[in-house]
């Protein structure tokens, strides 16, 4: 399902500035025989002007929906049952449902953000028996395609960008994207990490037990920082290992096929290609108890806790709970994880954030984020990249590790102990927060990427 967010406040903001009155405008909504519009409903509706309304037509048993007709002019995909339309004036809209003809069935079909279906496209299609129907999806930069969706019984690989699905009754499937998450920056307790364009590894800040040697690996696609230690990604899918290890959170030589890294305090986190996580390391509160996760997209883990982003956009977590860090189970629509010391994080497909766990420094304080696409959480903080490539950041600030207001251009971030890292466009970083160990001397880095 497509979400598009509906606080515009940009415009009342300029025409508080002209000295003008809001416009407001009115949606009149109606539907034919065989259905009806259950968002926002049917009758006379009034909106702000530029205000996005989502609309969604539910068809009855039998009947299938066929397009949007009226003043569609501003209505995102007038063949889709759930689209949106942008107020600006007064427009008058029909529903439109025809009964699906016998010896024939429907096949609805949407996606998540993040990209499209191009063959046969969005809308609903109306097929004979027993047709098979080839099915190709899209993603946009960023993301990538998780799985269908749905009614998917007939479908010949749910996890492949180009398959087909057999209409053996009347189905409606979606394609699900996620976002791509490739960590370049990460930040452990006392020490920062970086990738640069040739794989290679750059590292500052603590190295008392060897967590910054990493000027020999090459190679590297991605990396996460542990309280002493430090995880590299090969290109190849296994996994190398420096610093601390006697928890035997460095044992990771054995890995393969693993497509992302996590790094806790003292236990290290990896995620196989067919969705299944591994975990080495201390496990006195069990959070590496990961072997029986399944469908997992996503991982990450800070303090002594272990989360898991699932396919469905639902999260699982292990380990110390002390103050509900892993009390997630009920969250549902998140597209990204971050676990902090001792609280978790998650984003929403509609760019608002959860928290979860220790709050005592504000840390949690993030029901009020919106237009968000990256979180982090460190030691006792929370960060969020902006869509804009803005930087927002709650919780303990004595070391000004929530000093991001003035960043700039950031398409990465990562939080650690007590310091905040950010990576810009220009494959530059910027770093605020704790610099006792020279974690924060990151200056002169570039060309990571």
């Amino acid at each position: 399902m497509k979400r598009v967010s509906t606080l515009l406040v940009v415009v009342a903001l300029i025409a508080a500035m002209v000295g003008c009155d809001d416009e407001s405008y009115a949606l009149v909504i109606a539907s034919t025989a065989g259905g009806s519009v259950t968002a926002p409903g049917e009758g006379t509706f009034t909106y702000g002007e530029v205000t996005v309304v989502d609309l969604i037509a539910d068809p009855e048993l039998g009947y299938y929906f066929v397009s949007w007709t009226g003043d569609v002019d501003t209505i995102v995909n007038i063949r889709a049952l759930i689209t949106t339309i942008t107020m600006n004036g007064d427009y008058e809209i029909t529903a439109n449902f025809e009964q699906i003809p016998p010896g024939q069935f429907a096949l609805t079909i949407s996606s998540t953000i993040g990209g499209s279906v191009t063959v046969p496209g969005e809308a609903t299609f109306i097929y004979d028996e027993g047709t098979l129907v080839s099915l190709i999806v899209n993603p946009e930069d960023g993301y990538h395609f998780v799985n269908w969706i749905g009614d998917v019984d007939t479908i010949a690989d749910v996890n492949a960008t180009i398959t087909t699905i057999t209409m053996d009754d009347s189905y409606s499937i979606t394609a699900n994207f996620r976002p791509e998450y490739n960590p370049i920056v990460a930040t452990g307790w006392a020490h920062t990490v970086g990738v640069k364009s040739d794989g290679s590894v750059v590292a500052v800040g603590d190295n008392d037990l060897g967590q910054c040697d990493v000027g020999d690996w090459m190679d590297i696609t991605q990396v996460a920082a542990g309280y002493y230690h430090t995880v590299g990604l090969e290109s190849d899918g296994t996994v190398i290992a420096v610093g601390w290890n006697d928890d035997g959170q460095c044992d990771v030589g054995d890995w393969m096929n693993i497509t992302q890294v996590a790094a806790g305090y003292y236990h290290t986190v990896g995620l196989k290609s067919d969705g299944t996580v591994v975990a080495e390391g201390d496990n006195s509160v069990g959070q590496c108890d990961v072997g029986n996760w399944t469908d997992i997209v996503q991982v990450a883990a800070r303090g002594s806790h272990t989360v898991g982003l699932k396919c469905d956009g639902t999260v699982m977590a292990v380990g110390r709970n002390d103050n509900g860090q892993c009390d997630v189970s009920d969250w549902v629509d998140i597209i990204q994880v971050a676990a902090g010391y001792y609280h978790t994080v998650g984003l929403k497909s509609d760019g608002t954030v959860v928290a979860e766990g220790r709050d005592s420094e504000g840390q949690c304080n993030v029901g009020s984020w919106r237009d968000i696409t990256q979180v982090a959480a460190g030691g006792y903080h929370t960060v969020g990249r902006r869509s804009d490539y803005s930087v927002v950041a709650v919780g303990y600030d004595t070391l000004e590790q929530c000093n991001v207001g003035d960043w700039a251009d950031i398409i990465n971030v990562d939080a650690g102990g007590h310091h905040t890292v950010g990576l810009r466009a220009n494959t530059t970083v910027a770093a605020v927060g704790w610099n006792d160990y020279g974690q924060c001397d990151v200056g002169n880095w570039t060309d990571i990427t």
